[in-house]
């Protein structure tokens, strides 16, 4: 399979002087969303506002396939194997976002591929787990005591207030 030759500059690109990094990978990100069958690269690099943050954490777009005569294109997704009951529930609001994306409704089946946590090779999708919440520990009282000594002179109490959270974080941090 033979790679299409990217476009050379041409001489007045040169002369501008600073050219912003995505000028430059522009049409390197075009064609390769389109071998991919991504005719709206939109959809793969805009992924999280597309279908939403919650939605965007546990999918991936793969690839979209068009039928023989082009209309009801199938997207592929790649999804947690613990995650694809949830997903498919919503799949007809993610299939509605998408066909927005579109301005018309391109998208009329959406398939889930379930994989490992890591992904296939090809895809590398990495799916990171929801971050930790952060042990709640009851502030040190000399900490404590230490910060309201030291914003005892502010006259507004929420400003007050909150300098001394932020002296007991500095302080706490530094132990």
């Amino acid at each position: 399979m033979a790679r299409k030759p990217l476009p050379q500059p041409s001489a007045d690109r040169r002369r501008r002087g600073f050219e912003p990094a995505f000028g430059l990978m522009k049409d390197p990100v075009r064609m390769a969303g389109e071998t991919r069958g991504f005719a709206v690269t939109r959809l793969l690099t805009h992924w999280a506002e597309v279908a939403g943050t919650e939605l965007a954490g546990k999918t991936r777009p793969v690839k979209v396939s068009y039928g023989r005569e082009g209309i009801g294109a199938t997207l592929t997704l790649l999804v947690k194997s613990t995650e694809a009951p949830m997903v498919q529930m919503a799949l007809p609001v993610l299939k509605d976002r998408v066909n927005a994306v579109y301005g018309y409704a391109a998208v009329s089946h959406i398939h889930l591929t379930q994989t490992a946590p890591t992904g296939f090779a090809e895809g590398q999708a990495d799916f990171a787990p929801a971050p930790k919440a952060a042990a709640v520990t009851k502030p040190d009282p000399a900490n404590r005591a230490q910060a309201q000594a030291a914003t005892e002179k502010v006259a507004d109490p929420d400003l007050r207030t909150a300098l001394e959270l932020l002296a007991q974080n500095i302080l706490t941090r530094r132990a």
